[in-house]
């Protein structure tokens, strides 16, 4: 479900009209997350890490309301849920599209992902069998511990989904840390809704 925002009454409303004509309206920034405890606690149940920091990922991001928002013509929209459209990697090299509906039980979740994460892998398209605005753009490197990340992107079309990517698990003596760059809109959000995302993905972290 889907409701319209009332741009006049918004008070960003200047904000959105100066960002929006940018060619390039995103912005992005790469932090380091603290997966220590989640790691030993995932590794404990025997549970893929991957499903676990996506969960808390896309947990996090339905608690920060303008990671609801899209620009859909000249209006934007608010919606009661966005869900994972993760990019996953198939034994040949190649990658699929998936589509992966949150829910709040991360039991549920866990199965109905590793079923869309079969489905992907055992196919040969790009994209998912579902497709929807209500989307965050979700990536996983876990080959490289990068610090800073940049996406490819098509300026003629009309995207306005969060991006996330995830990068290699790397350790110290006491710690796991993970590099996690966020691109966002410059439209319909700032740098204050991106960090409440992020404090709000590392306290699900350490739970």
């Amino acid at each position: 479900m889907e409701k319209e925002l009332d741009i006049d009454q918004w008070k960003r409303k200047e904000h959105f009209h100066f960002f929006r004509k940018f060619e390039e309206p995103f912005f992005g920034v790469t932090v380091k997350i603290d997966c220590t405890k989640a790691y030993y606690r995932v590794k404990e149940s025997d549970r893929s890490f991957f499903l676990y920091y996506l969960y808390q990922s896309l947990r996090a991001a339905n608690t920060v309301e303008e990671f609801r928002y899209r620009i859909k013509g000249d209006k934007v929209v608010v919606h009661d849920q966005v869900n994972a459209s993760a990019t996953i990697n198939r034994p040949n090299g190649t990658f699929g599209f998936s589509y992966m509906d949150f829910y709040k039980d991360h039991h549920q979740f866990d199965k109905m992902a590793k079923q869309e994460i079969q489905r992907v892998s055992e196919s040969t398209g790009l994209f998912p069998a579902v497709t929807s605005e209500s989307v965050i753009h979700y990536s996983a490197l876990p080959w490289i511990d990068f610090s800073s990340l940049s996406h490819a992107r098509s300026y003629s079309s009309e995207d306005s989904s969060p991006k996330i990517s995830f990068g290699k698990l790397t350790e110290t003596k006491t710690k796991k840390i993970m590099s996690v760059s966020v691109h966002v809109h410059h439209a319909l959000m700032d740098g204050h809704q991106v960090g409440m995302f992020i404090e709000k993905f590392q306290e699900f972290m350490n739970e």
